[in-house]
């Protein structure tokens, strides 16, 4: 898979750069050092996966650029926010440009590689501070079977309409399911939910 770096440090665009290439499976398509620069060059190269900074400089900052790569929906490039900043209003907006996950810079690299994966899947992936900040309860929440199942297929990225397909079931059905499963584990995004049920284990 394909991965635009998006950062306005030049030393740690090389040193994303050199990590990604001894990554097995994942190969650096372009570098952009601001906002506008990464827009146009995941328009032109179409990589999978957009590794984006929410601090660019001058110019649009990692949300806008963020959202404006993601705007046209379909099978575009995924965006994985990777930034130290991790408060709720960081979170916040960059998972509601559009963001398919967020991590911080101080993950490991396995963690990057596996989250960078995952993006390119359309799973969600969210450093485990980044989940306790939006609200992950501190016991594990009462699933019912069939929440675990539509939790399941939300891990595999599937979408409200494929999840009704792959249980036999409505999307109106999947949709009450989504907001019980939501209020359940203290979330209101698919991304939320998915890194919460990862860190405390509701994915069997």
């Amino acid at each position: 898979m394909t991965v635009l770096i998006c950062d306005d440090h030049a030393v740690v665009r090389a040193g994303l750069r050199a990590l990604l290439d001894s990554a097995e499976g994942i190969a650096v398509a372009g570098e952009a050092a601001g906002g506008e620069e990464a827009v146009a060059v995941a328009a032109k190269l179409r990589p999978d996966v957009v590794l984006m900074d929410l601090q660019l400089g001058s110019g649009i900052d990692g949300v806008e650029a963020t959202r404006r790569i993601t705007a046209g929906g379909g099978p575009g490039p995924r965006v994985l926010v990777l930034t130290t900043y991790d408060t709720d209003a960081d979170v916040t907006r960059a998972i509601g440009a559009g963001a398919t996950g967020y991590l911080l810079k101080a993950e490991r690299p396995e963690e990057l590689f596996a989250a960078i994966h995952a993006a390119a899947l359309g799973r969600a992936t969210l450093s485990a501070p980044v989940a306790r900040r939006a609200g992950a309860p501190s016991a594990a929440p009462a699933l019912t079977p069939r929440e675990r199942d539509i939790l399941g297929q939300l891990a595999r990225g599937l979408g409200n309409r494929e999840i009704a397909r792959a249980l036999f079931v409505s999307e109106a059905t999947v949709k009450t399911h989504l907001g019980r499963i939501y209020a359940k584990l203290g979330v209101d995004t698919r991304a939320g939910a998915v890194a919460v049920a990862k860190e405390q284990r509701l994915l069997g």
